[in-house]
């Protein structure tokens, strides 16, 4: 099983965002960090889940746990669905990538458990700023 933490980081004015993600498991260690633009922090989350999966799918078809900080983002992916237009498209990006493995589950978690992704999203944003 692998697990994947995603995490993102936004600041300043425009508000620029980073993501990271931090996977393990099955022999892999993957550290990512990634500008992603002007958004809010919820788009940016979104965009971290979206990344996460991806690259998880690049060394599994088998069970993923997802691990996020972002209430929003896990409870949407839960539930499948979002009444925010901007989220939509990551959303569906996400549950279709969800369905690319055999099993794949999400949990949020605190910011205490998620330093590692959270450390990627931040030192991407500061080397972008």
């Amino acid at each position: 099983m692998l697990e994947v933490f995603t995490d993102a980081a936004t600041a300043g004015n425009p508000r620029v965002s980073a993501v990271g993600v931090f996977i393990r498991g099955e022999g892999h260690q993957v550290k990512l960090g990634e500008f992603v633009g002007e958004m809010d922090n919820h788009e940016a989350e979104f965009s971290a889940l979206v990344r996460g999966l991806q690259e998880a799918a690049k060394l599994t078809a088998g069970m993923v746990s997802v691990k996020s900080d972002s209430k929003v983002a896990v409870d949407a992916f839960e539930r499948g669905v979002t009444r925010n237009e901007r989220f939509k498209p990551y959303l569906t990006k996400a549950l279709e990538l969800a369905d690319t493995f055999d099993y794949c589950f999400i949990k949020w978690i605190p910011d205490s458990e998620n330093r590692a992704a959270d450390a990627l999203a931040k030192e991407t944003l500061r080397a972008n700023k």
